[in-house]
């Protein structure tokens, strides 16, 4: 019972404490005159309120063909509203409007991504464009079209959907009319013209066989049309080394293939867009290994290239999906915080990264607002070449999370920056960790933003850094940078992106995030046989040789001088190691580069 109420107290002094320090950085931040950014910019509703389902950040064709899709998805004036038109998308839009007027355009395009790059996005983007809302109702595509000199046919559009998870090749699928389907060609047919459209694939769909010829017929029947088929490599591979199935046979699966490509080529009004994985996650075993192969083959021969999303235009995709529009008043304040910034960077070059300073950065932090470049910067280099994170869908998710978090808990700051991640919010930090080996936990916990994280206690402790939460801010800013890096050649972050990712207007003081670093680098020191824990690693300091000869923590450089004084106190006078020239030694400094912080592990 003692035990448990010393607890209690204890964790109601460090709230209390937690609370007297936020309020502090409150009142520098309020000194500056600037608006905190939840005062500017304003979630999406769902956003705000946490209604958001992170499934919902996974576009799914097949449900927006059933109409069973959130409306963000669902409704075509909605999606467009959300949705940027990226260079990429706008080059599909008005390709697919010149091939439905008849007007040119390519007859068969591949779209060709890792995981969540957008590929499913752009096919929901043109299956609503065929549809009946008028493009006025579409935001950005009346004034793309126009501009082009473009109009869709007044007459309607056919439109087939085929979604390979969906289909299921071992198994008929009966229609309401009655009629029977056995293949994906049976189904593409039914789509395009119901019983009369089947009936001219009719024999081909019950043997099994590829129809053929019988595919050009079909699209100059119904044409304009459009045929969007996703995940075809999921379906396809259920066929390998698989014989008697309703759907037919591996070969006759990619004749058919073939002969689509054939028949949308030949076809004016015809388009064919399908999406093939780039990611092994996606592709699966040996007949997922074979099934892309043979696809792209196909494509190949007559396939338009389709441009991804840029990094700028990946920003301006999570950020649109999050926001809301600014305002102009909106817009006024946001530029005084974005000056303020910039001046901030002038002022302390010396501090942070040379292109800071630069104009460029300014217009950078402009598209991005209310999310520091820096962050993004982190999060579509570092976290998206991690195999799951699913880039632009694994930033949507993540993003969602602080956003809502940061939102209810009235954050005060300027912008959000990679200190300012509530990873002590356990959604949060879940949606981080499920990315990277399981303890990792344990290092957050006691490194990084734990109920005693060493972190905390150096803030409580430190009245300078308590004011700006700087030892908080500079563990989140090197667990965030440096997390996903691990496997790469180049860990970790520098001092200058450090206080990049930490230091805002009305706390100029980069000396005190500094000494924030050094003293979680003189007291984080677990042993390195036991877990992951940060470490910076600086001109010629090596990382950590054996556990049993050195301690493991968040170290910082030291002199040559300091080193070798304490050497002379360890080991007798005959005992000293010999001194390198030291030419040799500025030699070694150049080779090993710049001081960086990473989070690091035992034999890696």
């Amino acid at each position: 019972m003692l035990r448990r109420r010393f607890e209690e107290e204890a964790k109601k002094a460090q709230k209390k404490a937690a609370v007297a320090q936020s309020t502090s950085q409150e009142k520098s931040l309020a000194q500056t005159g600037l608006p905190a950014w939840r005062e500017v910019a304003e979630p999406h509703d769902d956003v705000a309120s946490g209604r958001f389902q992170l499934a919902e950040f996974a576009a799914d064709l097949h449900q927006v063909w059933r109409g069973e899709a959130p409306d963000e998805y669902n409704d075509p004036a909605e999606f467009y509203r959300r949705t940027y038109i990226t260079e990429g998308l706008s080059s599909l839009i008005v390709g697919a409007a010149r091939r439905f007027s008849g007007s040119g355009g390519d007859p068969v395009i591949q779209l060709q991504t890792n995981f969540g790059g957008g590929k499913t996005h752009a096919l929901i983007a043109l299956y609503h464009l065929a549809g009946d809302t008028p493009v006025t109702q579409l935001k950005g595509v009346e004034e793309l079209l126009a501009g082009n000199g473009l109009e869709l046919p007044s007459e309607a559009i056919r439109r087939a959907v085929l979604v390979g998870h969906q289909l299921l090749p071992g198994e008929t699928s009966v229609k309401d009319d009655g009629t029977v389907v056995h293949t994906m060609w049976g189904e593409l047919a039914y789509q395009l013209g119901g019983a009369e459209g089947y009936a001219m694939v009719a024999e081909a769909d019950q043997t099994g066989t590829s129809p053929g010829a019988a595919l050009t017929e079909l699209l100059r029947e119904y044409s304009p049309c459009l045929v969007l088929i996703d995940e075809w490599v999921g379906y396809a591979r259920q066929f390998y080394g698989m014989s008697g199935l309703p759907a037919g046979s591996f070969d006759a699966h990619f004749s058919f293939a073939q002969a689509l490509t054939d028949a949308a080529n030949n076809t004016p009004g015809a388009l064919l867009v399908a999406t093939i994985p780039s990611s092994q996650i996606e592709v699966g075993g040996e007949g997922g290994q074979a099934a892309p192969k043979r696809l792209e083959n196909l494509f190949a021969r007559m396939q338009a290239n389709w441009r991804t999303a840029t990094a700028e235009e990946s920003f301006e995709i999570v950020r649109r999906r999050l926001f809301k529009e600014l305002t102009p008043e909106a817009l006024t304040k946001r530029d005084a915080v974005v000056k303020g910034f910039g001046e901030l960077y002038q002022k302390q070059a010396s501090e942070f990264p040379s292109e800071c300073k630069e104009g460029d950065y300014q217009r950078r932090m402009k598209a991005t607002y209310p999310v520091h470049p820096e962050l993004f910067d982190r999060l579509f280099e570092e976290w998206s070449d991690l195999e799951r994170f699913q880039r632009t869908r694994g930033v949507l998710r993540l993003m969602a999370e602080v956003v809502h978090s940061l939102w209810i808990n009235d954050d005060p700051n300027l912008l959000i920056l990679p200190s300012t991640i509530p990873i002590d919010d356990s959604k949060v930090s879940e949606e981080l960790l499920r990315h990277l080996e399981a303890d990792w936990r344990t290092v957050v916990e006691a490194d990084v933003d734990g109920d005693n994280a060493l972190p905390l206690k150096l803030d409580k402790d430190n009245p300078n850094l308590g004011r700006f939460l700087a030892a908080r801010k500079v563990a989140r800013t090197v667990y965030f940078g440096s997390a996903p890096s691990q496997q790469a050649a180049n860990k970790g972050l520098d001092d200058r992106s450090i206080k990049l990712g930490c230091i805002q207007p009305g706390e100029e003081r980069p000396a005190i995030f500094g000494d924030a670093l050094r003293k979680l680098s003189d007291q984080a020191s677990l042993p390195l046989s036991r877990r992951r824990s940060l470490l910076v690693c600086a001109p010629g300091q090596r990382q950590p040789a054996h556990p049993s000869r050195r301690r493991q923590g968040l170290r910082h450089h030291r002199s040559r001088g300091h080193r070798r004084r304490r050497l002379r106190r360890r080991r007798p006078a005959h005992h000293h190691r010999k001194r390198r020239h030291p030419q040799v030694q500025r030699q070694r400094f150049r080779e090993l580069g710049p001081a960086r912080a990473t989070l690091t592990t035992n034999g890696r």
